[in-house]
C-alpha cells in the first residue's frame, strides 16, 4: 500500500483532541497515591490485594491500557488518509495522445541509435508504464494522421509505434498544428482530461499562431518532448548512402531548440526531452495524472478513503486486554486472537449451486482448505455482501459468487469466474441498464447472440448514453454477420464443383468431376503477412491525396 506523504491528513482533526487526554489520564493516574489514587478511601490494609499494581509488580497497569485505547481511539476517529475514493468503475489513469514526428531530420543519430529510434523505446517504455491506460497514436510530418484512436491495449499501439519511419509521410514538413487538430478531434468523444504529446526534434514558426489558436479552444493538455541534442549532421538511408532532397542536395538533421521552444510557448506545453534515464517518462506521467485530476475534481467534491479502520485490530486487541482482572489472562487473550485470525478467511460458505453428492472438496476454491472455523468467524463478523466484496477484490471470483447476496455483485462475480449460467439467473433479478449488458455480454460468452443482441437494445433504451453496449453491440452484430456469411460459404463449398455429361456408353449418367480447389480460408490466412508499415504508409499517402495539394498546411482532414 503506497502512502503519499504530501497528501497525508485527517478527515476529523478535532478527534486528536483525545491524545492529550489520555496523557492528562495517565499523569493522573501515575501512581496509587495520586489524584486518581485509592489511598484516601481505601484502608490501606486492604489497599494491595483490591489494586492490580501491587507493591512489587512489573508490567504495565490497566490504566495504560485506557490511555493506549483513547490514544489510537481518536487517532482513528480523526480519520487519517492519504489516498483519494475513486469508484472502480471509473478510468483512473489519463488518456494519451501520442504524435510522433516522422521528418526525415529524425533519423539523425546525435541521439543513438537515432532521434526516432530513441523516442520509439522511450513510447514503448511509456506504454508499459501505463497498463490499463488509454493510450493513442497520430503521425505527422507535412500531413498528420491517425494512427490508433485511444485503446487501452498496450500491445497494439506498440506494434504500431515500432512500425514508425521516416518515410511513410512524403509530404515534407512539420504539421504540428494538423496533429492538434486531429488528436482535438479524437479527444472530443473520450473522457475530459486528456494529454496530447508531442514528439519533435523542430517546429514550422509559421504554424505558431495556428498552434496557438488551437490551444487556447483545446480542453486538453499539450506537452512537447524534444528528440535530439545538436545538428545531426547528414542523414543517411538504410544503405548508408547520404539522403538527397528533391534539389540533389544532402539532408541534414537539424535541430532547431528556439522552435521546439516557441511551439511549447504557443501551445502553453510543458517543454522537456528524451534523457538516458526514466526522468523523462516521469515528467510525463506526472504532468499527464496532475492534469486528468484537476480536470476531474473540478467543481467536485474531493472524497478521501478513511483509513482510520485498520487501527480497529489493536483496538481491539486493547480492549481485550481490558476486560481480565490480571495480566497473565490478558496475554492468553491476545494469543486468542492472534490464533483466530490466523484461522480467518472470508470463505466460509458453501456454493449454493454446487451438487451435494460429489466430492465436498471439490467445490472449494483451489489452494484452500474449507474450515468451519473460519466460517464460523467471517459470519459473526461479516455479512455475505462483505466476504464476497474480500474475496472478489482477491480475485477470488468463484467464491465470491458463492457468498454475495447482492444479485448484481453475484451476477459480476459469476462472470468473471467464468460460470455463466449463475450469472444469468443473478442479472435476470435486476432490469438496469448495467444488469441487461452484462447479460449481453453473458449472452455472447455463451454464443447466444441473438439474446445479446436483444439485451444490449434493452441496456441501450433504459440508458441511451452507454458507450460500452453501443461498443459491444456493434462487435456482436459484425461477429454474428461474419459467421452467418461463413455459414453460407460453407453450404456454398458443399455442391459440386462441376457437372458433366458422358457422351459414351451409358450416356445420359450425372458424373462429378474433381476439380482443383484453391487453398482453405485459414491456409490463405496463415500465408498472408500484413505490415504494419506498409498498411500505414499506403493509408497517409490516400489520406493525402483526398485532402488535395491546395490544402493548407495544418488541414483538418
Amino acid at each position: 500500500m503506497d502512502v503519499d506523504l504530501s497528501a497525508f491528513h485527517f478527515l476529523r482533526p478535532w478527534w486528536l483532541m483525545a491524545i492529550p487526554l489520555a496523557a492528562l489520564l495517565l499523569w493522573l493516574g501515575r501512581s496509587p497515591s495520586g489524584r486518581l489514587g485509592w489511598g484516601s478511601t481505601i484502608a490501606p490494609a486492604l489497599l494491595p490485594y483490591l489494586i492490580v499494581n501491587a507493591p512489587g509488580s512489573r508490567g504495565p497497569r490497566p490504566i495504560h491500557a485506557v490511555a493506549a485505547l483513547l490514544m489510537l481511539g481518536g487517532i482513528a476517529a480523526a480519520g487519517p488518509t492519504w489516498q483519494q475514493d475513486l469508484p472502480p468503475f471509473l478510468d483512473n489513469q489519463a488518456p494519451l495522445i501520442v504524435a510522433v514526428d516522422l521528418s526525415p531530420s529524425m533519423d539523425a543519430a546525435d541521439v543513438p541509435p537515432s532521434r526516432l529510434q530513441a523516442a520509439k523505446h522511450k513510447l514503448h517504455d511509456l506504454l508499459a508504464r501505463r497498463a490499463g491506460a488509454k493510450t493513442g497514436l497520430i503521425a505527422y510530418a507535412g500531413s498528420a494522421h491517425l494512427v490508433l484512436p485511444p485503446t487501452d491495449d498496450p500491445s497494439l499501439v506498440d506494434l504500431f509505434i515500432q512500425s514508425l519511419a521516416t518515410e511513410l509521410i512524403a509530404a515534407p514538413g512539420k504539421d504540428a498544428a494538423g496533429a492538434i487538430n486531429v488528436a482535438a478531434s479524437v479527444l472530443k468523444s473520450t473522457q475530459a482530461g486528456g494529454t496530447v504529446l508531442l514528439v519533435t526534434d523542430g517546429a514550422d514558426t509559421s504554424q505558431l499562431p495556428q498552434v496557438e489558436q488551437l490551444a487556447k479552444a483545446a480542453d486538453f493538455q499539450i506537452l512537447v518532448l524534444a528528440a535530439g541534442a545538436s545538428d545531426g549532421g547528414v542523414l543517411r538511408d538504410a544503405r548508408g548512402q547520404p539522403r538527397m532532397d528533391k534539389d540533389g542536395k544532402p539532408v541534414l538533421g537539424t535541430f532547431d531548440a528556439s522552435a521546439i521552444k516557441q511551439l511549447a510557448q504557443a501551445a502553453r506545453a510543458p517543454l522537456g526531452s528524451l534523457t538516458l534515464n526514466d526522468d523523462d517518462l516521469d515528467w510525463v506521467t506526472l504532468h499527464a495524472q496532475r492534469h486528468f485530476q484537476e480536470v476531474q475534481n473540478a467543481g467536485q467534491a474531493v472524497h478521501w478513503k478513511d483509513m482510520g479502520y485498520w487501527l480497529c485490530w489493536p483496538l481491539a486487541i486493547l480492549a481485550l486486554l481490558c476486560l481480565r482482572r490480571g495480566w497473565n489472562v490478558n496475554w492468553l487473550a491476545g494469543l486468542m486472537l492472534a490464533c483466530l485470525a490466523g484461522w480467518y478467511a472470508p470463505d466460509g460458505h458453501a456454493n449454493p449451486n454446487a451438487n451435494p453428492n460429489a466430492n465436498p472438496d471439490a467445490n472449494a476454491t483451489p489452494g484452500r482448505n474449507a474450515n468451519p472455523v473460519a466460517g464460523a468467524i467471517a459470519n459473526a463478523f461479516f455479512t455475505p455482501d462483505q466476504q464476497g466484496r474480500w474475496a472478489y477484490e482477491h480475485h477470488d471470483y468463484a467464491r465470491a459468487a458463492a457468498v454475495f447476496q447482492d444479485p448484481y455483485w453475484k451476477g459480476r462475480a459469476a462472470y468473471d469466474a467464468g460460470d455463466y449460467p449463475l450469472a444469468l439467473a443473478a442479472f435476470a433479478r435486476l432490469d438496469t441498464a448495467e444488469a441487461n449488458f452484462y447479460v449481453g455480454n453473458t449472452q455472447a460468452r455463451l454464443r447466444h447472440y441473438d439474446d445479446a443482441l436483444a439485451a444490449y437494445d434493452r441496456a441501450l433504451r433504459q440508458h441511451a448514453d452507454f458507450p460500452e453496449a453501443k461498443k459491444n453491440r456493434e462487435l456482436v452484430a459484425k461477429l454474428q454477420a461474419a459467421i452467418e456469411a461463413e455459414q453460407e460459404d460453407d453450404n456454398n463449398d458443399q455442391k459440386p464443383d462441376d457437372v458433366a455429361q458422358d457422351n459414351k456408353k451409358g450416356a445420359g449418367k450425372m458424373t462429378q468431376v474433381e476439380v482443383a480447389k484453391a487453398s482453405s480460408d485459414d491456409v490463405w490466412l496463415r500465408n498472408l503477412s500484413l505490415s504494419p508499415a506498409g498498411f500505414l504508409k499506403q493509408k497517409f499517402a490516400i489520406e493525402d491525396a483526398r485532402r488535395g495539394a491546395s490544402a493548407p498546411a495544418g488541414g483538418r482532414p
